[in-house]
Formats: C-alpha cells, structure tokens, sequence
C-alpha cells in the first residue's frame, strides 16, 4: 500500500536528519532500508509547514515498521491511504508486492512537486526563511504549532 505521510521535524533534529540523509544512515536496520532515502529525496515542505512523502509500506498497520525510526526525527502528523485500498493490486491479492513498481500514486507524487518546495534542498542549504538549519532556535520547526488533535 501507499501512504500520503505528513510530518514536522522535530525541534533541533534538523542537523541530525541530514546527516543520516547524507551518511546514508537513515533507516539503518530496517527491511525498508532504502525507501527512506528515496522518501526524503521526493519529500516536499508545504505551505503549511509540514514535511510531506508518499510512502511504500507492505505491513499490515500503515508504517508499523517504519514508525520508530521516522520519529526519531519527525512528528507524524497524518498518515492516510494515497489512493484506494480496493485498487492496489497488493492489498486486494492479485499481485503481491505490486507497489514497489506501481504508478498508482503518480498523479499525487507529481502534484507534491508542484505544490511545495524540495526538503532535502532547503535542509541541506538552509536558504529558505522557513527552514533556517543554522538556527534551529528560529527555524520554523520550533515555533509553536496548533494542534487539531488525533488525525
């Protein structure tokens, strides 16, 4: 199944994310190893200050396995289904593990792009306003956000 994640980095982690972005240590250990690099390297911030990626996960709670090791960093703020659950060929039965080459979330993936601006980009220069990593004290990450309560 495919999954829309949507998080924030949490206060002062910022520094630390990249690194394990960039020693390729993020996920270390997990059987997902690699879609973690793959989701920071497709990962938008938009407008609303959240992190957003769509997410390969094939365990039967959304991100049970990926879980801990993204909120080392994040705070998952929502996690919902990407497209229909009858429609994806793994989760109905009739092709098992069909999202790792699936395009059923291309149309999303593609809206993500337009509609925010690269993470990792910002992360790694800090150029932008809203993600000052050279300054986490600032950063946008570490001001006081609203909370709706349980998604």
């Amino acid at each position: 199944m495919r999954y829309l994640v949507r998080a924030r980095v949490k206060p002062s982690r910022e520094s630390d994310l990249l690194q394990a972005v960039e020693k390729e240590t993020l996920g270390q250990g997990s059987v997902a190893e690699g879609e973690y690099l793959r989701n920071m390297n497709e990962a938008r911030l938009c407008d609303d200050q959240t992190v957003r990626w769509v997410e390969v996960c094939y365990c039967p709670t959304p991100l049970q396995e990926e879980r801990s090791y993204w909120e080392e960093y994040f705070d998952l703020t929502r996690v919902q289904d990407a497209h229909d659950r009858r429609n994806c060929r793994d989760e109905n039965g009739s092709e098992p593990w069909a999202c790792g080459d699936c395009d059923c979330t291309a149309r999303l993936e593609q809206k993500l792009k337009a509609s925010g601006a690269p993470f990792l980009d910002l992360l790694r220069t800090g150029a932008d306003s809203r993600l000052d990593v050279s300054s986490p004290s600032e950063s946008y990450l570490s001001k006081p956000r609203k909370t709706s309560g349980p998604s």
